[in-house]
C-alpha cells in the first residue's frame, strides 16, 4: 500500500445557485513533503469547518483504484488526483478492508479511519453536475477520513503500513452499505 498523490487546495468563492460558496474541495498535487498535523495538511484548509476538518476528519483518502471506474462513468472528463477533492490518493487501500479504529503508519504520520465520506453538493459543483451525489453513494467508493494519531510528514510514493488492526470495529464499506440500505428504505 502507499500514497500515489498529495494533494492540498485553499478554500475559495465559486459560483453556486444565485450567489457564490466556499469550498475547498479543488485540491491539487503537491510535489514536496507535507507535514501532516492534528488539524490537517499544511497548505490545505476546509471550506466549511463546521461540517469537514480535524478532528475525525482532518485527512480525507481516496483509493486510486476508484479512478478507472470513474473514467468509464464519465468518459468526456479528465480526472487528475485530487479531483474527488482528496488529500491523499492511495493505492491498496480499498474500504472493504479498512475498519474504524485500525492505524497506518503514512510516511511519519499515523493516522486512524474515522468514518466515509459521504458528499455534500460541492462534489457537484467540482463535477459540474449534481448526478454524482447518487452516484457516488450508490457506487459504494466512498474513500475514508482519518484523524491524525501521531503528526509527521508526508509525500506521494510513501508507504501505507497497518500497524493497528481494529478487526471488530465495522469496515468503512460496511457503513457505506448501511447508508445505502437506510436511503433505500425511505423512498
Amino acid at each position: 500500500m502507499r500514497v500515489l498523490s498529495v494533494n492540498v487546495g485553499l478554500p475559495k468563492r465559486v459560483p453556486y445557485q444565485r450567489g457564490t460558496v466556499s469550498t475547498a474541495i479543488f485540491k491539487e498535487p503537491v510535489a514536496e513533503r507535507i507535514r501532516v498535523r492534528a488539524t490537517g495538511l499544511d497548505g490545505d484548509r476546509v471550506g466549511d469547518p463546521r461540517v469537514h476538518g480535524a478532528p475525525m476528519k482532518a485527512v480525507y483518502g481516496y483509493p486510486s483504484e476508484h479512478y478507472a471506474f470513474w473514467s468509464r462513468e464519465f468518459p468526456e472528463m479528465t480526472l487528475p488526483w485530487g479531483m474527488f477533492g482528496e488529500n491523499l490518493t492511495t493505492e491498496g487501500l480499498l474500504e472493504d478492508d479498512v475498519h474504524i479504529g485500525d492505524r497506518y503508519r503514512v510516511g511519519t504520520a499515523v493516522l486512524e479511519p474515522t468514518n466515509p465520506r459521504f458528499p455534500c453538493f460541492k462534489l457537484g459543483i467540482r463535477f459540474g453536475r449534481e448526478d454524482i451525489l447518487d452516484r457516488f453513494l450508490m457506487s459504494g467508493r466512498s474513500g475514508f477520513y482519518f484523524r491524525v494519531v501521531r503528526e509527521g510528514d508526508v509525500a506521494a510514493g510513501d508507504a501505507i503500513e497497518r500497524v493497528a488492526r481494529h478487526e471488530h470495529g465495522p469496515t468503512i464499506a460496511d457503513i457505506v452499505r448501511t447508508r445505502i440500505e437506510e436511503e433505500a428504505g425511505g423512498e
